[in-house]
């Protein structure tokens, strides 16, 4: 899952993208709103987490422009504590959710995770799929009840499946949701993270649809 986080002030964008990165999530930052603005228009998030008072282009603007340009991904806002307006403001303005700032990680993060389960009709923190079940939360994987030991690399690419297990995932936008963009993977890294993946949890887990990508299935 790929979050992307706009905040300015550097010791708190630091403290959010290590708990995304330590909760599975590709976390990708900008530090001011014009940037913010481009990168969540013309790039591919799960959520975005945007802080209203930032630099060269407000947030309350961000989102506004997001949403009139048609984007629909979803948006946690981070407001300044007594700041009602801003939040009533920017829930009437598409945001999903709001947190005012200080405010502790667990939190927002339970907050970013409630948001995703919306988008994806998920009631709880656990994603099932035939006899595969990920504990979101835990970031537990199990299958048949037994669990199964991934790296972090297969979790992302794992929850990425199977939050989409309605459609065939294309290898592009699967690799975007694993790996950090610092990273530049082989170009056979994807094939190879897969084929770990169906070592682990069964041949049959994961399908290969030629020319659209990967499907997550399983056997119920």
């Amino acid at each position: 899952m790929r979050v992307l986080l706009v905040e300015d002030e550097a010791g708190i964008a630091e403290d959010v993208i290590e708990a995304l990165r330590g909760a599975g999530y590709v976390a990708a930052h900008a530090s001011d709103g014009e940037e913010g603005w481009f990168l969540g228009e013309t790039e591919s998030y799960d959520a975005i987490i945007l802080d209203l008072g930032l630099p060269r282009l407000d947030g309350m603007s961000v989102l506004k422009r997001l949403r009139a340009a048609g984007v629909e991904t979803p948006i946690l806002i981070l407001t300044a504590r007594g700041a009602w307006m801003e939040r009533v403001e920017g829930i009437d303005a598409g945001a999903d959710d709001y947190i005012t700032k200080p405010f502790h990680i667990e939190e927002l993060m339970a907050r970013l995770n409630a948001i995703l389960r919306r988008g994806k009709g998920q009631l709880t923190a656990t994603i099932e799929v035939g006899r595969l079940r990920i504990d979101t939360r835990r970031m537990n994987v199990t299958l048949d009840g037994r669990g199964v030991a991934v790296s972090p690399l297969e979790y992302r690419a794992l929850r990425y499946l199977a939050a989409n297990r309605d459609r065939a995932v294309p290898q592009v936008e699967l690799a975007e949701h694993v790996y950090e963009s610092e990273q530049e993977p082989d170009s056979n890294a994807l094939e190879v993270l897969v084929a770990r993946l169906r070592r682990k949890l069964g041949a049959e887990m994961i399908a290969t649809r030629r020319g659209f990508g990967y499907m997550i299935g399983g056997a119920a």
